[in-house]
């Protein structure tokens, strides 16, 4: 499979993704692909011609390695890696969506932009972008468990027991280099739920900033709002609310009377 390839694709989506997903990305590529390619493959490139069975049963040692090793490790996780990159695809094919709606719309309208900027994380394109995030969460979390549950562990059996027709009876069989197919294995999980945690903390920075930005607009509709109804009413503070200024205690202790008094008439309104 031409790993090259997905890289270059992938490498686009940095410019649209915050601090996190640029680490989730140097993850992936660092601690999965290159694992993958360069030592993974090879650790499992003679996992049938070295799966040994103290039989000469014929179609016995088949048998027993298909009961053992329902789907490779090796294909598992490049299904994985294809599963857990796609959904950063989605942000980008939104963006060139948006690209090509702002330049319709600038040959039409004499230059004027429909987005000021299409990659930035606003309305659509911030759901795509966090779905994407759950969607990657969600299959690194599906094919950890899938990978437990086909194997009943992440551990690597030295010896394992068959006895499966046409075995003639309970076989030993062995699994070459399992120790170092073991550490692989482990390397894999670990890195995977790192990338899973690395996605949840995005999706929490994401819905904080969101949350803040909302909280800041909220904030300057309540200080128009309450400008405009002074203004429209045209109504002053009453007289009662100014305080006289004391010259026996601190300025600063005037100042907050003062504020405290046009608090008050300022809920009186």
């Amino acid at each position: 499979m031409n790993w090259s390839a997905l890289e270059s694709l992938l490498s686009g989506v940095n410019k649209y993704s915050t601090m996190f997903g640029r680490v989730w990305l140097s993850m992936v590529f660092v601690f999965r692909v290159m694992v993958f390619v360069v030592a993974a493959q090879p650790v499992w490139g003679d996992e049938t011609k070295d799966f040994v069975c103290n039989t000469r049963q014929p179609g016995c040692t088949n048998v027993c390695y298909d009961s053992i090793f329902p789907i490779s490790h090796i294909r598992l996780w490049a299904l994985q890696l294809i599963f857990v990159t796609c959904p950063s695809l989605m942000v980008v094919a939104h963006v060139k969506y948006r690209e090509g709606k702002d330049s319709k719309y600038t040959a039409q309208h004499q230059g004027s932009h429909m987005y000021a900027n299409p990659g930035k994380k606003r309305g659509g394109l911030w759901w795509t972008y966090l779905v994407s995030l759950i969607f990657k969460a969600g299959f690194d979390v599906a094919f950890l468990y899938i990978l437990y549950y086909i194997y009943h562990g992440y551990d690597m059996p030295r010896l394992s027991k068959c006895a499966l027709e046409p075995c003639p009876n309970t076989v030993d069989c062995y699994i070459s280099r399992p120790m170092e197919k073991k550490i692989f294995t482990i390397l894999m999980v670990v890195s995977s739920a790192l990338c899973v945690f690395m996605c949840i903390l995005e999706m929490f920075y994401l819905v904080g900033m969101r949350l803040q930005k909302v909280l800041k607009v909220w904030q300057a509709n309540k200080r128009l709002l309450f400008a405009e109804r002074h203004k429209v009413t045209n109504i002053a503070l009453p007289r009662s609310s100014y305080i006289r200024v004391d010259p026996t205690i601190g300025s600063q202790q005037n100042i907050n009377r003062q504020k405290k008094a046009e608090e008050a008439a300022a809920t009186g309104l």
